[in-house]
């Protein structure tokens, strides 16, 4: 099931100003910093959703790649859950962790870097046709840097993609996160997108497998916009 993110005239007065805020000015701070950087650095190869959302999400991808892409797979680690019979182009991982990322088999490469500290990608400008994150967009604390770097590598018409579940660990997500549900989180994202002004209305895709019996997946994605 898929839904549009668009923002009616009659409603946006209403909520852009809140949004706006809830995004870029002090709710994605962390309740402990110090925790949230430990837990990152800490070798952990575990999935973050079950084995049915995990199965939705590589079918979903297995839909929408194409053989030969250059991909970011942002918030990376030891499995970016990319479909095993694709053959993309340059698939790049962008994570904390060293160890995770160089056990990541669909890696052609990978870079370490804490995000939260630098948002800025080290890649050039129109490097990729595809950016993935996978159930992380609620432990980044500069979105509107985190995603004008997303518009910025991104070719035009690419596609970002990210995946949002339910779980998350309350210490590393952003305060405003543990307070909304996942309608909520939804907008959330999508504002990320909205209002950094480089990319097409956003929509989301809800493939949750057993709504109510697994974990549920929701992916929020919009292209970026033509130059």
């Amino acid at each position: 099931m898929t839904y549009s993110l668009r923002v009616e005239k009659t409603d946006r007065k209403e909520i852009v100003n809140w949004m706006k805020y809830v995004c870029f000015c002090g709710l994605t701070e962390f309740d402990d910093f110090d925790v949230f950087f430990l837990f990152v650095l800490t070798y952990k190869s575990v999935h973050h959703i079950d084995d049915f959302a995990i199965s939705a999400l590589t079918e979903h991808y297995s839909q929408h790649f194409k053989d030969g892409e250059d991909v970011l797979d942002i918030c990376s680690s030891w499995v970016s859950h990319f479909p095993p019979e694709w053959k993309g182009g340059n698939v790049v991982g962008l994570g904390m962790n060293e160890y995770e990322l160089s056990q990541n088999k669909q890696l052609s490469s990978y870079d370490v870097k804490d995000l939260n500290k630098d948002p800025t990608f080290p890649y050039e400008d129109n490097s990729f046709d595809r950016i993935t994150c996978v159930v992380s967009v609620d432990y980044l604390n500069k979105p509107q840097e985190i995603f004008n770097e997303i518009g910025r590598v991104l070719r035009p018409g690419g596609e970002c993609m990210l995946a949002m579940s339910n779980r998350c660990f309350p210490t590393k997500a952003f305060r405003i996160w543990l307070q909304t549900n996942d309608l909520e989180h939804v907008f959330i994202a999508g504002s990320f997108f909205h209002f950094s002004g480089f990319f097409e209305p956003p929509s989301c895709d809800d493939i949750s497998p057993n709504p109510g019996r697994s974990d549920p997946l929701f992916i929020v994605k919009a292209k970026r916009s033509a130059e």
